[in-house]
């Protein structure tokens, strides 16, 4: 078979017309790596692809052609029989009463041919909370300086967040994602590059907070965290040193002095998360031990087995991947008491968190969802105006063929791993749930290609979790959105994500209030542009061109787009410019939330991240100006007031 045709088979789209109108076309050598990359796909004789039955609906199937009825079919779900039936008409009508869930779908015909469907049952929408217009307060967790962290903003400053969001009137606080890294190296502290997305970064754990640390279990602390808090950049190094220093004293205190109580909560929570937790413990101890990545591994250990897993349990690494899970049970434990709290104090969303496109292909879901997540192939974009080589993330993704083999269940564990604790999620890259560009190993971005991915499937997933944890979901659906995604994307209950900054006309006028959507986060920026301060000033010019960086505009045009700001605002009676003038314009917006940064209450000039930077700039490392407990004095809490009226807590006229 010829790759075009192999190509057709798996979903890959070898040509397309980049955001430049350029056609592109994948280098043969190119298009191989990819196909050899992805597993096979299976191509489905009686159906047109997964079933996703909606709930509510008139839940029907279409048969394919071939699929001529009449046909037998059952659906099981963890070994059990669910529903069975025949048909004998060209479509399937599904029982009123099936179970919400990832099933399989067992198709047969007249001559005894049977094909083998993944199937989701699925809520008809997306969770969408229950108030009509809020707001947030968006924070780089890492950047929150206290008189009382170790150098990172940890889980105890998560709950003085909530408190301040409270006070701001907000509706919960917004942050950056909290997935597990590589026990952040400086060089790898980027929250969207994760080792896994189930679990969470021991390093915001506050230590001091746990029942079996005393100071006197690391004598040096107090004084190496008080050197720690020091500077505008997070040591992330000797922080994480510290840290994990400490986390073993407590460990070590636990495993000698815990109570029944604490233990029996520890075990309850290893019950709760297995066995991924057993997995990724016996990951984290194989990772530093062999310190290569797993493909390189002795080849009893390339492969998730769980059987081996509990051989290593009961030799001399058993306390080791007990310390792992103890680590991961007190990170939960601790973030779920800012849900808590938010709850207690009557926030109406709580904790928005973001989800990371992908992982790294040498981290623990790479590693454990081989066949499901291409460790070869990197999650990018093609050639556009701002990046004319195109991008590679440096992420690997799941793939469609790996995914319907496993009814969709490793995609469903990372968003319940991801709604866990949250009221609402963004995920990155929607776009990525209908199409992915993925760039093999070895190769440029601009020789990547477009793999088609089960949309409605994932959607269905999504939904399914959505309810289940009753946590809104929106799309970071920014980019070059194919014919229809928004309106399917939408009819599942999903929200969109609107930047202020991008929702201009061709002539570059921004667009008003009305244009918005109301399902939809809106915000002024993201953590990849520049602040409203840096904005406003040019400061992000100057320093993307010190960096050798083509700002994207130069000095006349972002002259152009500051009279363009001030125009919609006089058009809707707001006659000053500054921070609180915009948000009063987005508050306006029918958009059911707002997420306004706390860089952008504080004035700083300087963007958290600059894509396509490493080392030139303090990616993911710079500090807050002012401390969690000072910032409520810095903010001007009238005019905030006044700005979000229409959806703060405490507005109102």
């Amino acid at each position: 078979m010829d790759l075009l045709a192999q190509a057709r088979i798996k979903g890959v789209q070898s040509e397309f017309v980049d955001a430049l109108g350029k056609m592109r076309v994948t280098a043969p050598e190119a298009l191989k790596s990819i196909l050899d990359a992805l597993p096979e796909k299976r191509v489905y004789r009686f159906v047109n692809g997964p079933v996703v039955m909606r709930a509510l609906r008139h839940a029907r199937t279409e048969l394919a052609a071939i699929g001529a009825p009449p046909l037998k079919w059952t659906i099981t779900g963890n070994g059990n029989l669910i529903a069975q039936g025949e048909t004998r008409e060209p479509v399937i009508a599904w029982p009123a009463d099936l179970p919400l869930g990832y099933h399989r779908l067992t198709l047969t015909d007249a001559e005894g041919a049977t094909e083998d469907v993944p199937m989701i049952v699925a809520p008809e929408r997306a969770f969408g909370g229950d108030f009509d217009r809020g707001w947030l307060l968006a924070v780089q967790l890492y950047s929150v300086r206290s008189d009382r962290n170790w150098g990172i903003g940890d889980f105890t400053d998560l709950a003085g967040l909530v408190r301040l969001a409270k006070q701001l009137g907000a509706d919960g606080v917004g942050l950056n994602p909290l997935h597990v890294l590589f026990d952040n190296h400086p060089a790898d502290c980027s929250p969207y590059s994760p080792n896994s997305r189930l679990f969470l970064n021991p390093l915001y754990i506050d230590v001091e907070a746990i029942p079996e640390y005393s100071a006197d279990l690391v004598p040096d602390a107090a004084a190496t965290a008080a050197r720690l808090r020091e500077g505008d950049r997070v040591p992330y190094a000797d922080m994480a040193a510290l840290k994990w220093l400490a986390l073993r004293a407590a460990f070590d205190s636990f495993v000698k002095s815990a109570t029944g109580v604490r233990r029996n909560q520890f075990d309850a929570f290893r019950a709760e998360r297995a066995p991924l937790l057993s997995r990724f413990a016996c990951f984290e101890v194989l990772r530093h031990r062999f310190v290569s990545p797993w493909w390189e591994w002795p080849a009893e250990w390339q492969q998730p087995d769980d059987a081996k897993c509990a051989e290593l349990r009961k030799g001399p690494d058993k306390r080791e991947i007990e310390f792992v899970e103890f680590v991961q049970w007190t990170a939960d434990s601790q973030l779920h008491a800012a849900k808590e709290l938010a709850g207690q104090l009557g926030m109406r969303v709580g904790l928005y968190l973001d989800v990371a496109v992908g992982v790294q292909s040498n981290g623990f879901d790479a590693w454990n969802e081989q066949a499901a997540i291409s460790r070869h192939l990197a999650v990018g974009a093609p050639p556009d105006v701002l990046n004319t080589v195109g991008q590679d993330w440096g992420l690997a993704g799941f793939n469609a063929g790996g995914l319907e083999a496993q009814s969709f269940v490793p995609f469903a564990d990372m968003l319940a791993a991801s709604m866990r604790h949250a009221g609402a999620i963004r995920i990155d890259h929607v776009l990525g749930l209908k199409r992915l560009y993925l760039v093999p190993r070895g190769f440029k971005p601009d020789n990547g290609a477009y793999v088609q991915m089960p949309f409605e499937a994932l959607l269905g997933a999504i939904a399914r979790e959505s309810v289940a944890n009753k946590c809104i979901v929106i799309g970071e659906d920014l980019g070059t959105v194919p014919e229809g995604f928004r309106e399917t994307m939408q009819d599942f209950g999903i929200w969109s994500y609107l930047v202020m900054m991008f929702e201009r006309d061709d002539a570059g006028h921004f667009r008003n209030i009305d244009f918005y959507r109301p399902n939809a986060l809106v915000t002024l920026n993201t953590h990849d542009l520049c602040t409203y301060a840096g904005w406003r000033t040019f400061s992000d010019l100057k320093v993307k061109l010190s960096l050798g960086l083509d700002p994207g505009e130069d000095d006349k045009a972002r002259w152009d787009a500051l009279g363009a700001l001030d125009e919609i605002l006089r058009k809707n009676g707001i006659t000053a410019n500054d921070l609180y003038s915009v948000l009063d314009f987005l508050s306006r917006t029918p958009s059911r939330l707002m997420a306004v940064s706390m860089e952008d209450l504080l004035g700083v000039l300087d963007q958290p991240n600059i894509p396509g930077t490493i080392d030139e700039h303090p990616n993911w490392r710079q500090r807050l100006p002012v401390a969690l407990d000072k910032i409520a004095e810095k903010v001007d809490l009238a005019a905030l007031k006044a700005a979000t009226r229409e959806r703060s807590l405490i507005g109102g006229s």
